[in-house]
């Protein structure tokens, strides 16, 4: 049980669920009446919805709606119970709007069924509804039943509630003139549980909050007892003694409704196709400011991919997006000297965040004149190797040019090469993903974004590739793609691509964490996973031909990194990647998750020469 609320402390208050309970603060209950309603949506379903109302509010006083829809719990439940904190920042609270809060179907003490990423419907008949429906009624009843309101509303929410938002743009109520979805999912395929259709095995003490259905109204958490308890502070003992994912699945998941749907659905199926939400991303006409960061574990492709879609898709709309040096949901906090695991990168960057971004965004299209632009850059973006933010007008940027890094006999080269490396692997025997046991024992991964790679340099099992010392600054700015050219003994392979920024071996940090050796830092800038089968069709598996060089291309997701003068780039290649991902057994089959260990299958691999890594950089 102690495990349990710890972690979801830890969601409630990235989530903004919080209820600070340091520092007593009496402002909410000073300023703010509450109230608590159960709306009925068009379908009869009732969803239970807490509205804080400022004292002040009047006829000639009124005031927007600031709203966030979510599955993790709007407590406290009860109208004499208040939170202490609203809205996605205290700036914003103290501005005062009417904060509501609204648990979404089948969650805490709303009515209906849970289902993750509901799918969007084709709207015939009144039962036809999904989370943009819900939106749409909520906010219309918000509107006509809560007295003297502005007639416009804002929503916002980071992660889940994030993809709650996100979905929520599509509602297109005329009353809705705000969004910020932030670290939102948009794809399963390649957000969270998912990465490419590879299961990420750091998800795996999270399925009892998403797999359990509730069977009456709940104001706890009602999967506790499914929770997966901590027996030891090395995290890696207990995925070696778990065995394989199949093994892990059939021990604690067997009636995980979601758990049960990720194993049986391997291919980008009519299931994953379904829970996208970028096709459904058009005609949006309002603003949008989507929010992430560069070092997000679990959800760094959704707030790149609903930004880069409502800006092909949407020309009206005022879309803006924010990237900055953050883990998952760290821009609702400051730390201070704002660290991501051992890296420094400045001071106050949250506050700065909050004050001059988010506050100016919700004020000015809530409070202000919604037909002019609130002045916000179209991008703004961390660069995580100066270490200061940048201002774009399109993103990616259009002074960009698209360079590629040849790998060759360990270097990294700007010409493609004739011959091959080699490497064996064995996943009886994977790569670690981390040498910080403690980390496993995690409910999600957190620090491995940045980590320092030294670990897994010079494994007969990992490929490394770098640069000689750079002589001028080269800043990496867009999109990167992994374009391989490899031939394995197997009929089957992963293949994990990391983009390293190796340290000076005499370099000195500005702020420091004790016990960390800074020279020749190898500082991880950005990775990602492929399986092998997918290289063709994600929808289709294809086996490898043993010993046929074939082409696997995919995409590491974006950077803005300036490599600093004196620094080295490196690229590091593996197929193996664990206990973060599941391993693959480099065998062929249909279904991998159910591989046994009687399926594993060491394999030599090579990468051919004319394998690059294509950036963009800026010129």
């Amino acid at each position: 049980m102690k495990i349990h609320f710890s972690i979801l402390f830890i969601f409630l208050f990235i989530f903004g669920n919080s209820q600070n309970t340091q520092q007593p603060d009496t402002f909410v209950k000073d300023n703010f009446t509450k109230k608590e309603f159960y709306i009925t949506m068009r379908d009869g379903v009732k969803l239970f919805t807490a509205v804080y109302i400022p004292k002040d509010i009047s006829n000639k006083a009124k005031y927007p709606f600031l709203m966030q829809r979510t599955c993790y719990s709007i407590a406290p439940y009860g109208e004499n119970e208040y939170r202490t904190r609203l809205g996605p920042n205290q700036y914003l609270m103290k501005d005062k709007y009417i904060f509501v809060f609204q648990d979404v179907r089948g969650r805490y003490m709303s009515e209906g069924t849970f289902t993750n990423m509901t799918p969007q419907v084709d709207r015939k008949t009144k039962k036809d509804v999904d989370e943009s429906t819900d939106t749409y009624d909520t906010i219309d009843w918000l509107i006509k039943n809560i007295k003297d309101n502005n007639g416009k509303v804002g929503q916002y929410g980071t992660s889940y509630p994030g993809f709650y938002t996100a979905v929520g743009i599509l509602a297109q109520h005329p009353a809705l003139v705000a969004s910020s979805p932030q670290a939102p999912i948009s794809d399963f395929w390649n957000d969270d549980f998912l990465h490419n259709g590879r299961f990420m095995m750091a998800y795996f003490r999270t399925f009892p909050v998403f797999g359990v259905q509730k069977t009456k109204p709940e104001n706890k958490a009602w999967y506790s007892d499914s929770m997966i308890k901590t027996t030891s502070e090395d995290g890696l003992k207990f995925y070696r003694d778990m065995g394989t994912l199949k093994d892990g699945y059939e021990k604690y998941y067997k009636d995980n409704f979601f758990m049960t749907e990720i194993m049986n659905h391997t291919n980008y199926d009519e299931f994953w196709q379904k829970r996208s939400l970028l096709p459904h991303l058009k005609n949006v006409n309002h603003a949008v400011m989507t929010v992430g960061g560069w070092f997000d574990a679990e959800d760094l492709s959704g707030p790149l991919n609903i930004y880069k879609t409502i800006e092909k898709t949407s020309p009206k709309a005022q879309n803006t997006i924010v990237m900055g040096p953050f883990s998952h949901g760290a821009w609702a906090y400051d730390q201070g000297k704002h660290f991501h695991n051992q890296i420094y990168f400045g001071d106050s960057i949250a506050t700065y965040y909050q004050k001059n971004i988010e506050t100016k965004f919700f004020n000015h299209y809530l409070k202000g004149n919604t037909k002019q632009d609130a002045g916000l850059p179209e991008a703004l973006m961390f660069d995580t190797g100066a270490k200061q933010w940048r201002e774009f007008t399109t993103y990616p940027p259009k002074e960009g040019k698209k360079v590629n890094f040849y790998l060759a006999n360990g270097t990294l080269k700007n010409s493609a090469g004739q011959g091959s490396s080699e490497y064996y692997s064995d996943p009886n025997n994977p790569v670690l993903s981390s040498d910080n046991l403690k980390d496993f024992n995690g409910f999600t991964p957190k620090n491995y974004m940045s980590e320092d790679q030294r670990f897994a340099e010079g494994r007969p099992d990992v490929l490394t590739f770098t640069t000689d010392v750079l002589t001028d600054d080269m800043t990496f700015a867009g999109e990167i793609m992994a374009k391989l050219n490899i031939a394995s003994t197997s009929t089957d392979a992963d293949f994990a691509v990391k983009l390293i920024d190796v340290y000076p071996e005499d370099f000195k940090p500005v702020e420091k964490k004790d016990g960390v050796i800074y020279g020749n830092y190898h500082q991880m800038v950005r990775s990602e996973i492929m399986p092998a089968r997918f290289r063709n069709s994600r929808e289709k598996a294809e086996a490898l031909v043993p010993n046929q060089k074939t082409a696997v291309n995919f995409r590491l997701q974006d950077v803005v990194h300036t490599f600093k003068k004196g620094h080295k780039i490196q690229i590091q290649i593996s197929s193996t990647w664990f206990p973060l991902f599941a391993v693959n057994p480099q065998k062929f089959l249909d279904n991998p998750n159910f591989a046994t260990k009687e399926d594993y299958t060491k394999a030599f691999i090579k990468i051919f020469e004319d394998s690059a890594i294509e950036v963009e950089v800026l010129k």
